[in-house]
């Protein structure tokens, strides 16, 4: 029997509301409707459930956690259960206000995302004019006692702004900055073509980013994520499926990961009917990828199989259509010829040329060049 360690973190999706159309979310295409969402007294039952089972920091995500109005009693909640409470956020709906309330229920930690360097970037990845509104509550929340990180989600089409966000990193002065080059799932896997670095653009990203973390240190710290497909070997996808992290859903269904329901004939509970400690423990979809027992006799047997845990359950299927397999992210996999062939495709078309995929799984052809999620009613 797999050993079960407890989780370290909560990723608390409080809604899949969100005010921006970005074309790589990788929220599922099948989102959850306000009137499905988990109460305010349901979340502060799962949230001290989480600190019983070893759970130490809470990351309030979404969509866009702001458009709960009841995300300072959420957060006063994550407090009282002696949680670390971190929120992930596109800085929309927000005022001073409302963030002075915030920090004073108990927020800890704010991330503030960023789809380039200027407003004509905002426009086009996420469908809104917000750029200015995000500077607004960087200056905000520096006045405030709390942990600030900026995100920057980096791709194809913004990668020649890499020096400017640089730069504006460097004015904003948070505590940390996060580089994250887009991973392929939901709309990005629909999107990927048009948002896949080309080999030469993702060499050119990381000399900047290594300049800047040299340049940076102790004062900013740089930390960058590059494209799996790039990579020789998986990542350790959330730390390994049932290791250190556990995800509610708006609606209460418990996950391993953002992406994993995706992968089909998976049955995943929810905190209306068990608890937290149930379903972490004892539920077959926890169970089903957790430990090595399941896992190919090419990761079974490889040194990595404590490291990269056969890589993402996720990305396999969407590349190989099989969730049990080796992720073909892996250069020992016997079917990474699927990754080196999208990478040929990306390397081998001019960045002008390359046109979008005409349809995300299960979604209908777009009428515009991008493929965007919808929001939820």
């Amino acid at each position: 029997m797999n050993t079960i360690s407890n989780p370290l973190a909560l990723v608390a999706e409080l809604t899949h509301r969100c005010p921006l159309h970005c074309v790589y979310c990788s929220n599922p295409l099948e989102l959850t409707a306000r009137s499905r969402e988990v109460s305010t007294a349901s979340w502060a039952r799962v949230l001290r459930e989480a600190a019983e089972l070893g759970v130490l920091q809470a990351d309030f995500t979404g969509g866009e956690p702001l458009a709960r109005p009841d995300l300072t009693e959420i957060i006063r909640a994550a407090r009282a259960a002696g949680l670390y409470a971190s929120m992930i956020t596109s800085g929309l709906p927000l005022d001073e206000k409302r963030l002075e309330e915030l920090v004073a229920a108990g927020l800890d930690h704010f991330q503030l995302s960023f789809q380039g360097a200027e407003e004509e970037a905002a426009r086009e990845f996420s469908g809104t004019r917000t750029h200015a509104q995000k500077l607004r509550v960087a200056e905000w929340v520096k006045r405030h006692r709390i942990g600030f990180t900026l995100n920057f989600v980096i791709h194809r089409g913004n990668l020649h702004q890499l020096d400017d966000m640089i730069a504006l990193t460097e004015k904003i002065a948070p505590g940390r900055v996060e580089f994250a080059h887009v991973q392929y799932y939901g709309w990005a896997f629909a999107n990927r073509a048009r948002l896949l670095p080309t080999r030469a653009q993702l060499d050119r990203s990381l000399e900047i980013l290594k300049k800047a973390e040299e340049r940076l240190r102790g004062r900013i710290k740089v930390e960058y994520v590059v494209p799996d497909y790039y990579a020789k070997y998986p990542k350790p996808c959330m730390g390994g499926w049932g290791r250190k992290v556990i995800l509610v859903k708006p609606d209460g269904d418990v996950l391993p990961c953002h992406a994993a329901n995706v992968l089909p004939g998976m049955t995943f509970e929810n905190v209306a009917n068990r608890s937290l400690r149930q379903i972490w423990e004892e539920s077959d979809a926890f169970q089903k990828f957790r430990g090595v027992d399941w896992m190919p006799d090419l990761c079974r047997t490889c040194d990595r199989r404590e490291q990269d845990f056969g890589g993402c359950r996720c990305q396999a299927f969407l590349l190989a259509h099989d969730a049990s397999t080796t992720d073909p992210i892996c250069s020992l996999s016997p079917q990474r010829g699927i990754v080196d062939a999208i990478l040929r495709d990306v390397n081998a078309a001019a960045p002008g040329a390359i046109a979008p995929e005409t349809t995300a799984p299960g979604a209908a052809t777009p009428p515009a060049e991008w493929l965007y999620r919808p929001n939820p009613e």
